[in-house]
């Protein structure tokens, strides 16, 4: 029996390994893709940094808190092929997964997501695919941001290629939120019927931390109009 779990376990792993390898070193170059889709965050970081220098400029404030990146893994990527039965290839995944590049977008307050969503796609080289906005309608779990996947040329040395990236805007309390629910959620050997009655909890603490989002903003327009009154707090 033992050797036949091994066995197994070892069939498993190898399976993964070629399956991964399948992605990396097939036939298309998957390597070019993932490169394609870097050259693509970085142009819309870019696009959120030139916006933040503007305002800060113009209107003496910085609506970006901070502007994180990230690429999604073989694994990951592997995983949502398989899902929705789709062969390893290159093609399927530029095709059929528009989360590959991501952008996460940390404002000061919850006006400055729409703010800098529109400011972004007003720009004539930035097309919107698609908008999900778990802010006005949060997810059961009670995660909010909006997310929008946007389609942008980078210019290559002899071709302009249009590729996705998904933005995610937050403010600083719902990316806090969202950081720890994932950590909480994710943990290993945690008891179904404990995270059942956790989620309530966290489901509190997400509406929490939106009336918190909301004071603030009231507390910065008061400041704003110059009639900030201490009672009013």
């Amino acid at each position: 029996m033992i050797i036949k779990h091994l066995q197994e376990h070892f069939f498993r792993e190898l399976t993964k390994t070629e399956h991964l390898e399948k992605i990396k070193e097939g036939t298309l170059p998957y390597n070019r893709l993932m490169s394609y889709y870097k050259c693509a965050i970085m142009e819309v970081e870019t696009k959120f940094k030139v916006l933040n220098e503007q305002f800060s400029l113009h209107y003496d404030e910085n609506p970006i808190e901070a502007i994180k990146s990230r690429l999604k893994s073989p694994d990951s990527i592997m995983k949502k092929l398989r899902k929705k039965e789709l062969p390893f290839t290159t093609d399927a995944i530029e095709e059929n997964i528009t989360d590959i590049a991501g952008i996460r977008v940390v404002c000061s307050f919850e006006e400055d997501i729409y703010k800098m969503a529109d400011c972004l796609l007003q720009q004539d080289d930035v097309t919107l695919i698609e908008r999900k906005d778990y802010i006005k309608h949060p997810k059961e779990s009670g995660y909010r941001s909006l997310h929008l996947i946007v389609e942008v040329p980078i210019f290559l040395e002899n071709e302009k290629r249009p590729m996705k990236v998904e933005v995610q805007l937050r403010t600083i309390a719902m990316d806090f939120w969202a950081s720890l629910e994932h950590k909480l959620r994710y943990k290993k050997n945690i008891d179904a019927e404990l995270l059942e009655k956790l989620s309530v909890d966290l489901v509190d603490c997400a509406n929490k931390s939106a009336e918190l989002d909301k004071k603030m903003e009231s507390i910065k327009k008061k400041i704003e109009r110059g009639k900030v009154i201490g009672d009013d707090f």
